[in-house]
């Protein structure tokens, strides 16, 4: 009984020392939102809207890079030893972006900041499903993705203290910056302690290591039965050559890289990043002074973090699919009403107010549904021998959709006003809406190999989302 204690307080700290790159992904992207407004200002970096856009996308164009070349390195090296890698990374471009003398200095630092979190966004997630039980796969791996939010609250409530009690400093924003320097150490020294994946040694040979690392963190019986079905899908992948881009000739690879493309986009054609990074600049277009905008941006964090933990529970509770198509009904709704209120208030003391309500509404929607939804799919739709490119390639999508929703938000905002930018998004929403409905398939109830099994051979010309359903009914049945 001690025993299986200490495996789960060991799988525990895990979970948490990994998700710390979940923290510093979200600390990053959020604290650009506060630090805007006075690294705008004239006598510090003096930015314009294409400026603006130009450093905030700068750190997502490097993480589109960071997501194809963080999933093959951890392929050759291990997910641990990236992860060790990533958070020295942080660490460097972290001084690097609160030292910037000029923009070019910061465009350049927060382009290695990217390749930092872009690689994090793909290795966590793929450390901690492989270092999941099967049955609680979905709530451990949905840890990084409260981590995430949990960082983004971080910054915007680091963001208001500072915009309030240090705003006539003209370099607080380099104070909101280099924070993030902390939570990189700490991922750094806790990685140390931690062991690799057991799929990944397996995936090397080092199979006697891949079972002294599950009887840490699972029961003597579970970790040898365990070990023989990673070993069972290993030998049935090792009949068919690596993946590679050329693969996508093969129906079934086709098939989950199309999946996993169109579940990264449809997470970011939302628009929740034009509120993440832009929220300040679009309480401020709305009518709050900056110190105002700062303090009510707070409740966008706070409501994303309290909306992740509903996710996570609903996630036990939930299919992947009913989830997502939830979530994409309620943020489309919420991005219309924004449209249409910014419109009809325009000018008047409530649009602040209600433009405040609506996006933590958004929020609500968002980050209880689909971003929970999108990272766990990532990570269990992808079988071992093509995990890290297939993370690399749809995560690289995923991060080029939200650059170019970084760089041109600001513009956006700037040349056709707050209703028009948000109409544009409702568009989007109803695409990724029809995406899902036709396209996805449910993923709940079923093993990693399992998953990979269905796959593989399930007859090409037929939709994927039935085969999926009657296979979920056959579960239940069977375990009913």
């Amino acid at each position: 009984m001690a025993k299986q204690v200490n495996q789960k307080s060991f799988l525990r700290t895990i979970i948490l020392v990994s998700t710390f790159g979940g923290l510093l992904f979200g600390y990053d992207t959020g604290v650009i939102n506060g630090a805007l407004p006075y690294m705008s200002k004239a006598d510090q970096l003096n930015l314009n809207s294409i400026t603006q856009g130009l450093v905030t996308s700068s750190l997502l164009l490097g993480a589109a890079l960071g997501a194809v070349f963080g999933g093959r390195l951890s392929d050759y090296s291990g997910r641990r030893k990236n992860i060790l890698h990533l958070a020295v990374l942080f660490f460097i471009a972290t001084l690097g972006c609160a030292l910037a003398p000029n923009v070019t200095v910061m465009v350049v630092c927060r382009f290695l900041l990217g390749l930092a979190v872009g690689g994090a966004s793909v290795t966590v997630p793929t450390y901690l499903a492989e270092m999941s039980p099967a049955e609680s796969r979905g709530r451990m791996v949905t840890q990084n993705e409260l981590m995430i939010v949990t960082g983004q609250l971080l910054a915007f409530i680091l963001n208001a203290v500072m915009g309030n009690t240090m705003g006539d400093s003209s370099h607080v924003w380099r104070y909101m910056l280099v924070i993030a320097a902390l939570p990189a150490v700490f991922l750094f020294f806790g990685m140390i302690k931690v062991p690799e994946s057991p799929r990944w040694l397996v995936s090397k040979g080092k199979n006697g290591d891949a079972l002294n690392v599950l009887r840490q963190i699972r029961e003597e019986k579970r970790a040898k039965s365990e070990l023989r079905d990673i070993e069972a899908t290993f030998v049935e992948e090792s009949e068919i050559k690596k993946a590679t881009l050329k693969d996508l000739a093969v129906p079934w690879v086709r098939r989950i890289v199309f999946l996993g493309i169109g579940i990264a986009v449809v997470q970011q054609i939302t628009g929740v990043n034009s509120i993440m990074y832009y929220g300040t600049e679009i309480l401020k277009d709305a009518g709050f002074q900056t110190e105002a905008a700062l303090i009510g941006n707070i409740a966008n964090g706070l409501i994303s973090v309290l909306a992740t933990f509903a996710g996570i529970w609903l996630l036990g509770k939930v299919g992947r699919r009913p989830m997502l198509m939830t979530g994409l009904i309620g943020t489309t709704t919420a991005l219309l009403l924004i449209g249409i209120f910014s419109l009809m208030l325009k000018g008047t003391p409530a649009l602040p107010y209600v433009m405040l309500t609506l996006t933590v509404t958004f929020l609500a929607f968002q980050q209880g549904a689909i971003s929970p939804v999108t990272w766990l799919m990532l990570s269990e739709i992808f079988p071992l021998r093509m995990r890290g490119l297939g993370m690399g390639v749809t995560v690289f999508c995923l991060w080029i959709v939200n650059f170019f929703i970084g760089l041109l938000f600001p513009v956006l905002l700037d040349k056709v006003g707050l209703s028009t930018t948000f109409f544009v998004f409702v568009a989007l929403g109803l695409c990724a809406i029809a995406f899902v409905k036709k396209y996805l398939p449910e993923t709940s109830e079923f093993t990693l190999e399992q998953l990979e099994h269905n796959f593989r051979t399930h007859d090409a010309g037929s939709s994927q989302a039935p085969y999926f359903n009657e296979l979920d009914v056959r579960v239940k049945q069977i375990k009913g």
